[in-house]
């Protein structure tokens, strides 16, 4: 048998083609041994496609495979797209996990929450540092994102130097840490860099990024000029906006109430961290009840339309503490992730129901991106100039966008599909492999296959419903009494369709052949059979049918 060659590969099992879950492998081969790298393990939140389900992570069955051969899992910003699924999938994975503080504190309370904070071993790295995972070294680059401490990964290996940029912006002023670190990108461009694995999500917005001072500035003049009551939506890992909207509600004369777990979260973690400094802590939804309407601002989760989310019970009237209405304002300092247009149109049509006037950044400078645009990506190209380059997260047409970008800018893209095996050395580079992936769907405690047999039924039954029957059997295997037959969804009790379909059903029972009757699986799917002609072609609908047999 033929040992494998020393060399480096690039395997995205979640990312590449669609926005979230971010779930990237690095593998060297020394002495015919794979080790492995993961960067990132996020989660992506479904859309108009998938209703069956809220909320998908990468299946990590290849991974979980070689998880002995696993060396580490490295974290570059704590967004739930890129650190969402570690609490759930670190049982497969069972590496040690590196983050940078804020990541870190952010993370902990996830695992905590999973009961797994004890097993799960968490390496906390500086912004910028340089370290070692197994036979990786690695080197973290500062960058700005929409959120605090984002990283670049750059990974010197024996084959070449990979850079890894995870989400980033160029900001000349981002209020919240350091600009994108050029600079040392540039040195890493003087070593040489084989690839570049760079964020798409961007890159068809044309020019340079706008920056977060101007979204502080739109916020202050807005929110100074508004009376009654006030509530900001964002993104609630977005340290910079977070204080953003404190500093504008300090500069009108209100203070700050908090409502939502995962922007408690945030501030716990925040101020762990060093970050709110010069902030007063913020009320909560009970120490807020004394405050005029004049005098407070909320700032609220449900920016994406979250069916559970406090806004999204403030909209449909059913929070338990906060009623908003006629003279009070919404504003979303946000952008609407693509798929979940419909959720957030829903939430600001009940909000205008109830007389809350709602405001947009088409309204007002009250929201910027935290990704880089097209000009921004030519910079770092310029800066790099890696021979090859590898666009991930985004969708197709982003990763295509990306790939002529890089084009124009001297290098080769290669452009991978989710499960894509791509050898970087030595030789040719080529995708050689291709590994499996998949979905999983978070139901309740559970991981279910979006393939699987849970999740198929659940999305049959969402589009064509489902139809029960149950009927009782005495020893011989003959009917007693009447069938009944219940159609949530498709048919009422009363309805004349539904009484014809039980008669119909039972006439076809009592025609199952005798032979059939003794044996409850024979006879219960033939009495499926006969339930699906009774059901006819008059619904125009194939749903999901089961049949319960009794026998008495």
């Amino acid at each position: 048998m033929t040992e494998k060659q020393d060399g480096l590969s690039f395997l995205p099992l979640g990312g590449t083609g669609e926005i979230g879950m971010n779930f990237n492998l690095y593998c060297l081969t020394k002495n015919g041994h794979d080790t492995w790298l993961a960067i990132d393990c996020g989660i992506g939140f479904s859309g108009n496609d998938t209703p069956e389900a809220e909320v998908l992570m990468p299946d990590p069955t290849f991974i979980a495979d070689r998880a002995r051969d696993l060396c580490g899992l490295v974290i570059t910003h704590a967004h739930e797209d890129h650190l969402g699924a570690v609490a759930h999938l670190w049982p497969y994975l069972r590496c040690p996990v590196y983050a940078t503080p804020f990541a870190a504190a952010v993370l902990r309370r996830k695992l905590q929450e999973a009961h797994l904070n004890n097993q799960v071993k968490i390496h906390v790295i500086r912004p910028a540092s340089r370290f070692e995972v197994g036979p990786f070294d690695l080197q973290f680059v500062s960058v700005t994102h929409s959120v605090a401490e984002a990283q670049a990964v750059a990974l010197r290996t024996p084959h070449g130097l990979i850079v890894h940029t995870g989400d980033w912006k160029l900001d000349e002023n981002p209020l919240v840490g350091p600009v994108t670190d050029l600079e040392t990108f540039g040195k890493l461009g003087d070593e040489g860099v084989l690839a570049m694995v760079g964020d798409s999500t961007n890159v068809l917005k044309p020019g340079k990024s706008e920056s977060e001072a101007d979204v502080r500035k739109g916020l202050t003049d807005l929110i100074m000029g508004l009376e009654g009551r006030i509530a900001v939506t964002c993104f609630a890992s977005n340290v910079a906006r977070v204080e953003s909207i404190a500093k504008a509600a300090q500069a009108s004369g209100r203070v700050v109430m908090i409502v939502g777990r995962s922007l408690r979260n945030l501030e716990t973690a925040a101020r762990e961290c060093g970050y709110f400094q010069d902030l007063p802590p913020f009320l909560t939804e009970q120490d807020a009840r004394d405050v005029d309407d004049d005098s407070l601002l909320m700032i609220i989760t449900g920016s994406q339309g979250e069916p559970r989310s406090a806004l999204s019970r403030i909209a449909s009237d059913t929070h338990p503490n906060i009623a908003l209405g006629e003279g009070d304002t919404v504003i979303y300092s946000s952008r609407m992730i693509p798929g979940n247009e419909q959720a957030v149109m829903a939430v600001q049509d009940n909000l205008s129901r109830r007389g809350v006037t709602v405001l947009t950044d088409k309204d007002a400078k009250v929201h910027t991106s935290g990704h880089a645009t097209s000009e921004d990506i030519r910079t770092l190209y310029r800066v790099v100039r890696p021979k090859y380059s590898i666009p991930t997260h985004g969708e197709w047409r982003h990763l295509t966008a990306h790939a002529a970008l890089a084009h124009e800018m001297g290098s080769e893209p290669i452009l991978l599909e989710d499960g894509d095996i791509l050898n970087l050395s030595p030789g040719e580079v080529k995708v050689v492999d291709t590994a499996p992936t998949g979905r999983l769907a978070l139901d309740g405690g559970r991981l279910l296959p979006m393939t699987g047999g849970v999740l198929a039924a659940r999305r049959k039954m969402l589009f064509n419903g489902i139809v029960l029957a149950s009927f009782a059997v005495d020893d011989e295997g003959y009917v007693i009494g009447e069938p009944k037959i219940s159609a949530p969804g498709l048919l009422e009790s009363d309805d004349p369709e539904s009484i014809r379909i039980q008669e119909e059903f039972a006439d076809s029972i009592d025609q199952i052949p005798d032979e059939l009757r003794q044996d409850d699986v024979a006879f219960r799917d033939a009495a499926k059979t006969a339930l699906r002609r009774a059901l006819g072609r008059k619904l125009q609908k194939r749903p999901l049918v089961d049949v319960h047999l009794l026998r008495v």
